[in-house]
C-alpha cells in the first residue's frame, strides 16, 4: 500500500449541484487541500492550471456537460484601460488602497456583510457569521495580503494609507508570477462607483510595481451577467485545452 505524504495532493470530487451562473447547468468541483509546508508551491502550480483557492482548499470546475468556466489573467505589462476604466479610476481618485498581512476586522465584516445582503442574497455565503469571515481571511498557508481601500481624507495626505471611511475590501494571494483576486466586496451603496472594477484596476497598477507578470481574476462564464465582466481587461490570456491563450479583445 503506497504511503502519502502530508505535502502529497490528494484529489477529490464533489457531488452535483447546481450552477450558480448558468441557470439549467450542474456544476462539479475536483479540489484539493492546500497544506504543508509546500503549500505555496502548490498553489501557483495550480492557478496556473486553472484553480482557485478558498481557504485551505484549492478547486477547478469539473462539469461534465460543461465546459464554459474559463480561467483568465490579465496580461500586466500590456493592458490599456479603456475610456470607461480611466473614467473609473478619476471617479476614485479619492480612494487609497494599503495593502497588508490579513487580518481581520469588524469593519471589514460589516461591508462584507452589507455586501452579501445588498448583491448575494441566495448565495451560498449569506450565512457566514463574523467568525465564518475571520476563516476566510485567516486560514490560508499561502502568500496571502489584504488590501482595504478608504477614503483619503485630511489625514491622508499623499501617503498610501487612507484615514477615512473603508469602502472596499480585497483578499489577494501573490504567486510567483502575478496577484491572484481570491475575492473582493465593497460598500452597496456605493455601487455608482464601479469599484469592483476599480480593484481589478488598482490590482493592475500593483502587480506591474511589484515585477509581476499577470492578475488572475478567476473563472469568465460567457453567458452570465455576475462573471462576464472579466472579458474587459484586455489584452489577457484564457485558459484554453490547449493551454493559455491571449485574447486581444
Amino acid at each position: 500500500m503506497t504511503q502519502h505524504s502530508r505535502d502529497t495532493p490528494q484529489f477529490y470530487l464533489t457531488a452535483p449541484s447546481p450552477c450558480p451562473y448558468l441557470k439549467g447547468q450542474e456544476e462539479r468541483k475536483v479540489f484539493t487541500h492546500l497544506v504543508g509546508s509546500r503549500a505555496g508551491e502548490l498553489n501557483d502550480l495550480l492557478t496556473h492550471g486553472g484553480f482557485r483557492r478558498s481557504q485551505s482548499i484549492a478547486y477547478r470546475p469539473a462539469c461534465e456537460t460543461c465546459r464554459a468556466c474559463v480561467s483568465v489573467r490579465v496580461v500586466v505589462d500590456d493592458f490599456k484601460p479603456s475610456r470607461n476604466m480611466r473614467r473609473n479610476l478619476d471617479l476614485n481618485s479619492d480612494i487609497i488602497g494599503d495593502m497588508r498581512h490579513p487580518a481581520p476586522t469588524s469593519e471589514q465584516y460589516s461591508v462584507f456583510r452589507a455586501y452579501l445582503d445588498a448583491r448575494h442574497r441566495d448565495g451560498g455565503m449569506v450565512d457566514m457569521t463574523v467568525l465564518d469571515y475571520a476563516m476566510m481571511v485567516e486560514d490560508s498557508h499561502v502568500e496571502t495580503r489584504v488590501v482595504n481601500y478608504r477614503l483619503r481624507d485630511a489625514d491622508s495626505g499623499f501617503t498610501h494609507r487612507g484615514a477615512g471611511e473603508l469602502m472596499a475590501v480585497a483578499l489577494t494571494d501573490v504567486l510567483s508570477d502575478g496577484l491572484s483576486m481570491v475575492y473582493s466586496f465593497y460598500d452597496p451603496e456605493q455601487a455608482h462607483r464601479s469599484l469592483g472594477t476599480y480593484m481589478i484596476l488598482d490590482h493592475i497598477v500593483r502587480a506591474k510595481a511589484m515585477g509581476l507578470l499577470y492578475v488572475y481574476l478567476g473563472y469568465w462564464v460567457q453567458g452570465s451577467k455576475k462573471m462576464d465582466y472579466k472579458g474587459r481587461f484586455l489584452p489577457q490570456e484564457r485558459l484554453m485545452p490547449a493551454g493559455w491563450t491571449r485574447i486581444e479583445k
